[in-house]
């Protein structure tokens, strides 16, 4: 699945229409390029609903929130929906802000994502309104089990795929249930990736049904996280995992992978 997906991608070569925030536009783009396709990153009401009529697959992260992207995200969302496009929501700080959180859940409810992202808070927020987390950062308080239950019943609730980053990768429709092991902690300490894992998804959702395009991603950003490791610092980390991202390959990806799948009521 995961290397069909990723040939195709560079075959294909989609244009991935981005609506992100200033902080991770740079590294968002250049892991779309790592991944053979091709970043745009259009964020102007004018220009949101031609540029996403052209591409492949769309990415809408509501970090850094301001009522320009909030504007160019709606129309955008509705451009995909019209024209069968597939589109990510990235709820990025729906736990510590209502506002975020609402306006998520409005645009679920008007356009449906083919995938919505969040860490383990950001998905307990979408499901539960009374959640509250301290800023962006998932509460260790949550267990992949708990949030694996929060997810499912989520992804039932809205009719979509779920896709809950954390210390496991968990993506699910409400039927099934795909666990990712792979990655490390030292993602953590560099800004913005979160975005680019759903950069990464965006551009797989390209070639790729929803619940494994999310899991591919999965699996391919946290295996390319275990190769960059370094006690060299978050710098060279970084450095590392972009070029892993554009080096990749799938034998590599196969050797690394840890992946499980369960039925939801065996989860």
């Amino acid at each position: 699945m995961i290397n069909r997906i990723r040939s195709a991608v560079r075959e294909m070569r989609p244009l991935i229409h981005c609506i992100t925030n200033p902080i991770s536009i740079n590294p968002c783009a250049n892991v779309i390029l790592a991944a053979g396709a091709r970043p745009m990153m259009a964020e102007h009401p004018d220009e949101a609903a031609v540029i996403t009529r052209s591409a492949g697959a769309v990415m809408l992260n509501l970090g850094n929130f301001t009522d320009i992207r909030g504007q160019s995200m709606r129309i955008s969302a509705q451009t995909a929906a019209a024209h069968g496009i597939p589109f990510l929501l990235d709820v990025c700080g729906a736990a510590c802000l209502t506002s975020r959180r609402e306006y998520a859940l409005r645009l679920a409810g008007d356009f449906l994502p083919a995938v919505i992202k969040g860490n383990y808070s950001e998905i307990t927020a979408l499901y539960q309104s009374s959640y509250r987390a301290s800023g962006v950062d998932a509460d260790r308080g949550i267990t992949p089990d708990a949030a694996a239950q929060t997810a499912a019943a989520l992804a039932r609730r809205l009719g979509t795929v779920i896709l809950a980053s954390g210390e496991t990768d968990l993506v699910t429709d409400g039927k099934r249930l795909l666990r990712i092991h792979n990655g490390t902690p030292q993602l953590a300490s560099v800004t913005g990736t979160g975005c680019m894992q759903g950069a990464l998804c965006a551009a797989y959702l390209s070639a790729g049904a929803p619940i494994g395009a999310a899991a591919a991603a999965c699996a391919v950003f946290g295996i390319c996280g275990q190769l960059a490791q370094t006690d060299r610092g978050s710098g060279t980390f970084s450095v590392q995992l972009m070029d892993a991202l554009s080096t990749v390959t799938d034998s590599v990806l196969q050797q690394y992978i840890n992946l499980e799948e369960t039925d939801i009521e065996n989860a």
